[in-house]
């Protein structure tokens, strides 16, 4: 392992909530400059950050995180 890449589907899942960066952030506890970081691959969430992220768009992480080599989940 190492050098994988993780991709996200943070923005796509604000869009079906209609959520804003900021509306995210505040559901998760963290800065809206957070949520932008990862949103643009930036910064890698910690697990628990990850978990609090799909908790709050009541989706699995998978469903959010992936790694960049692995197909689509769904």
């Amino acid at each position: 392992m190492g050098g994988e890449e993780l991709r996200n589907t943070i923005r796509v899942q604000r869009a079906v909530k209609d959520w804003t960066q900021e509306e995210l952030a505040r559901r998760v506890g963290v800065t809206r400059k957070t949520i932008n970081t990862i949103e643009n691959s930036v910064f890698i969430p910690s697990t628990v950050l990850a978990l609090k992220i799909a908790r709050a768009f009541g989706v699995k992480v998978e469903d959010v995180f992936q790694l960049a080599d692995s197909p689509p989940v769904g």
